[in-house]
């Protein structure tokens, strides 16, 4: 791709976050065109129509434009075959996560792409957020002395349909793996243990689908740190994704602010004016358009990718170690699940 040429982008799957996607996509400079597909090709159409970007039928017309980067935001369990697809093709890819549904598909995939020039992007859209950066910063300068604790939170204000559980992997693998990825970010350090308790207080349809609906997971990094990652789909309050890096002689909060969903009881503490917010899509929707704008520059060889499939598949790992450790009751070696 030559300097600065206006870039023509695929994108698959217009479910909600692919939707927003493609409202990102066409508001960035340098993006002539924006074609969408889905397997439901009326969402597709509707989606386009909306928006005001191109219309694909099906994948394979798609597939047969002159794309110059392919965003895939579709089904789980479609990512490796498009993956590798666009990359045979020769086309840059950016997947939202995760790669494949199992580790042997995750494997797969990078076992196919290990040669190629082309680069593929998983989208773990926390390392393009404002205040994870400023951790990143301040743990790897040393401003914070040598970390003792980092405790990171992912509380939902309410569950997904119930129709998405059975599919989502479970809630390490769709919620936690974020959490876990942010935390080998922002330290530069390897997760090596897990111990992780679920519980089931809410809806049937978790316990239904041998999942849970909360859960606590205590990590141990390969310098001694101990980190927590708490996790449910039932917080009332508001969406509250936060970061706590403490160090020896400092510490520095991510997600703490005028919208964070923290009620103080403290007699003299005046509440916020402003509402908490109410998801993901809100709370991370400049993150979402740096990640895309980083993908334009990945696809135009000007950029390294920022989460290779190899990056993501070790976020994956500790998911799988929690999940191994919720059913054994046990504390469990990143090693043990680790091929």
């Amino acid at each position: 791709m030559s300097p600065h040429r206006p870039v023509t982008l695929g994108l698959a799957g217009t479910g909600r976050i692919g939707t927003s996607h493609a409202e990102t996509l066409k508001k960035l400079p340098n993006v002539a065109t924006v074609l969408v597909a889905d397997a439901d090709a009326d969402r597709a159409r509707t989606t386009a129509a909306v928006l005001g970007v191109e219309f694909a039928p099906d994948l394979d017309t798609l597939f047969a434009a002159d794309l110059d980067g392919l965003i895939i935001a579709t089904a789980t369990d479609s990512h490796p075959d498009l993956i590798i697809r666009a990359v045979d093709a020769g086309i840059p890819v950016f997947c939202e996560k995760p790669v494949a549904a199992d580790i042997t598909g995750t494997l797969a995939v990078i076992d196919h792409t290990r040669n190629s020039s082309v680069p593929v992007q998983i989208g773990f859209q926390r390392r393009f957020d404002a205040g994870y950066r400023a951790a990143r910063e301040a743990i790897r300068s040393g401003k914070l002395g040598w970390l003792h604790t980092l405790r990171a939170t992912t509380l939902d204000p309410a569950p997904p349909p119930a129709e998405y559980i059975p599919r989502s992997g479970g809630i390490f693998r769709d919620c936690g793996v974020h959490d876990f990825d942010i935390i080998r970010w922002v330290t530069g350090r390897e997760i090596v243990e897990v111990y992780a308790l679920g519980a089931n207080r809410g809806a049937a349809f978790f316990a239904e689908a041998d999942d849970v609906d909360t859960a606590v997971v205590v990590l141990r990094l390969d310098d001694g740190t101990l980190a927590t990652v708490s996790l449910t789909r039932y917080n009332g309050a508001g969406y509250d994704v936060r970061l706590e890096a403490l160090g020896s002689s400092g510490n520095a909060i991510v997600g703490l602010d005028d919208r964070s969903p923290l009620i103080s009881v403290e007699p003299d503490h005046n509440p916020s004016p402003y509402p908490p917010y109410g998801g993901f899509m809100e709370r991370f929707r400049p993150a979402y358009a740096e990640e895309l704008a980083a993908f334009i520059e990945v696809a135009a060889g000007r950029l390294d990718s920022p989460c290779t499939p190899a990056e993501a598949l070790e976020a994956f790992y500790v998911a799988e170690a929690c999940e191994l450790s919720r059913r054994q009751g046990r504390a469990v070696e990143i090693a043990e699940v680790r091929r």
